[in-house]
């Protein structure tokens, strides 16, 4: 059987790679965003550089992936950022509170529940930051959705330091389950496809159907935006009570 390899490691933990590690997935195929267009997206970065994204889903709460935190490291979240070259328009806020989803939490080594919640130290400002909705339990997604980020513009290429997103369509559960077999989750997961597509340090950010963010990157071929492997991303709409139970109403 064929071992797949999430998209998703830390950059830091790429030396210490196991089969079962996460490795970290950045936009393939895709175009410069309209600066600032997604006011919502944030830039997870450990000792200064970029590792994961993320998504404002209240002035003092992120959401991501549970495998962008190793239980070790500190992180700080940079917002209302476009160019992460640029510090003028952004603001750096260390992370205080670090929630993944308690199942994700006993089992860190599968990809069910790869979910988690970042509490800053401190409220988000008004420049060039927003936040995004979040679906409500069991609603429907759209096909036509879309998905952004700082990651790899290929397999083994850089990072962006500009933020790039890409036109992506929801595919079909079935098809998603025969495509990636048991580790896919059909209750939990989404998967979606297009000529652009997430890669290495996407991991984390929003799958945007509409204005609402549906899914978090996740996990999927190593080889970045595969048709036969389409992306992989937790799927929000089943998590929304415990988001609640964490964070309030959003």
């Amino acid at each position: 059987m064929t071992i797949i390899i999430s998209l998703l490691l830390l950059a830091s933990l790429l030396p210490h790679l196991t089969f079962t590690a996460h490795v970290n997935v950045s936009i393939v195929n895709g175009k410069e965003a309209k600066p600032h267009s997604r006011p919502y997206m944030v830039s997870i970065q450990k000792s200064g550089d970029h590792i994961c994204g993320g998504f404002l889903i209240s002035d003092q709460f992120v959401l991501t992936a549970a495998h962008c935190w190793t239980g070790r490291n500190i992180l700080m979240v940079v917002v209302g950022a476009h160019d992460l070259r640029d510090s003028k328009s952004s603001d750096h806020i260390r992370v205080i509170s670090y929630i993944p989803h308690p199942k994700y939490k006993s089992n860190p080594n599968r990809n069910d529940d790869d979910i988690m919640l970042l509490k800053l130290e401190k409220k988000v400002g008004p420049n060039n930051v927003g936040v995004i909705p979040l679906p409500k339990h069991g609603e429907d997604i759209k096909a036509a959705c879309s998905v952004a980020g700082w990651g790899r513009l290929k397999a083994n290429g850089p990072g962006s330091n500009v933020l790039m997103e890409a036109k992506v369509s929801v595919m079909n559960n079935t098809e998603c389950r025969n495509r990636w077999g048991a580790i896919y989750s059909v209750s939990k997961m989404i998967c979606a496809y297009g000529c652009g597509g997430t890669c290495k340090g996407d991991s984390g950010g929003p799958l945007v159907c509409g204005k609402t963010a549906v899914g978090i990157t996740s996990f999927g071929d190593p080889r970045c935006n595969s048709p036969k492997l389409p992306n992989v991303y937790t799927k929000i709409s089943q998590y929304i009570q415990w988001i609640q139970k964490v964070v309030g109403n959003v």
